[in-house]
């Protein structure tokens, strides 16, 4: 059991490390970072040549329970309000070692709809 589990972390880790060695974020064009929790999500704004945290947001914050992917879709809506408020509007997209579906590919949609450009 104690292998399957590192495995499965170093093949997380590698696939991590082929996202972001394609990507990075600036000032201009932060990176949206995505990370799934079995208690929620959390998205982050991030300026990479600062290793500052621009804007974030928690599942938390929502009012309204709701489905999972639902909930995931309007968290990215409020991120791009939050974005929108600090004069942001394009950004780089980071899925960290999620596959794009389900609620990663549903906060996409939702940062989208709400006026970000990936």
């Amino acid at each position: 059991m104690e292998k399957n589990v590192k495995l499965n972390n170093e093949r997380k880790a590698r696939r991590h490390g082929r996202v972001r060695a394609k990507i990075g974020g600036t000032a201009a064009r932060p990176r949206l970072s995505v990370f799934r929790s079995n208690r929620g999500m959390y998205l982050q704004l991030i300026d990479d040549t600062t290793g500052q945290t621009l804007v974030g947001a928690h599942s938390k914050e929502l009012k309204g329970a709701g489905k999972n992917v639902d909930q995931a879709k309007s968290l990215g809506k409020l991120l791009a309000e939050k974005a929108q408020a600090k004069k942001i509007t394009s950004v780089v997209f980071d899925r960290g070692f999620y596959k794009y579906h389900g609620r990663v590919k549903a906060v996409a949609e939702g940062a989208r709809e709400g006026g970000l450009q990936f």
